[in-house]
């Protein structure tokens, strides 16, 4: 189905109204929801999938999505849902996340994916360790300065010791270059 002209017309016609609603997704989530939009139609009227092109709106779809990223928006910042909170900007261990990446990136010959795992597991942990200082599973862990979160703190400053220009986008932009990759848009 996704190979055809009239579905990718569909994804491109609802992709413009949402624009024109103000409201941005990912262009595979649009079309995650036509194909499962076109299928149940075919499924439930008995008919095949080209016949049940017929049915579709893209303003009607692009109303649907829209409302339904509202509702979500809503719903989440009543119960304060939807954003991490951040740890202050001279945080030492965040200083170590961001200079990490022009590294990896370089160790993984520009493969993003490990890349942001590895962002990802090393941000857990230190959420982990902040979080959750008694947890027993992960008593000798980690190394010298164990589950104290202040000691560990003043060691990677002193292993690190000008953590704050991490913290500068252009510093960090210069750093991931160097690293032979860029991060652009197609």
């Amino acid at each position: 189905m996704r190979n055809t002209k009239a579905f990718k017309e569909a994804v491109a016609q609802t992709l413009a109204e949402l624009a024109h609603r103000g409201v941005t997704l990912a262009p595979a989530t649009v079309a995650d929801t036509i194909e499962k939009n076109i299928s149940t139609v075919s499924e439930r009227l008995g008919i095949q999938v080209r016949s049940a092109w017929r049915y579709f709106d893209a303003s009607a779809m692009a109303d649907s999505l829209a409302r339904s990223v509202q509702s979500y928006e809503e719903s989440s910042s009543e119960k304060g849902v939807g954003e991490a909170p951040m740890p202050p900007l001279d945080n030492p261990e965040l200083a170590l996340v961001l200079a990490g990446v022009p590294d990896s990136l370089a160790q993984t010959g520009g493969d993003l994916y490990a890349v942001i795992i590895n962002v990802a597991v090393t941000a857990w942990m230190a959420g982990h360790i902040h979080g959750e200082d008694g947890c027993t599973g992960c008593d000798g862990s980690r190394g010298p300065a164990g589950h104290d979160w202040e000691t560990r703190m003043r060691t990677i400053t002193e292993m690190q010791p000008n953590i704050t220009k991490w913290f500068d986008r252009d510093v960090w932009t210069a750093a991931v270059n160097d690293s032979g990759f860029t991060v652009t848009r197609r």
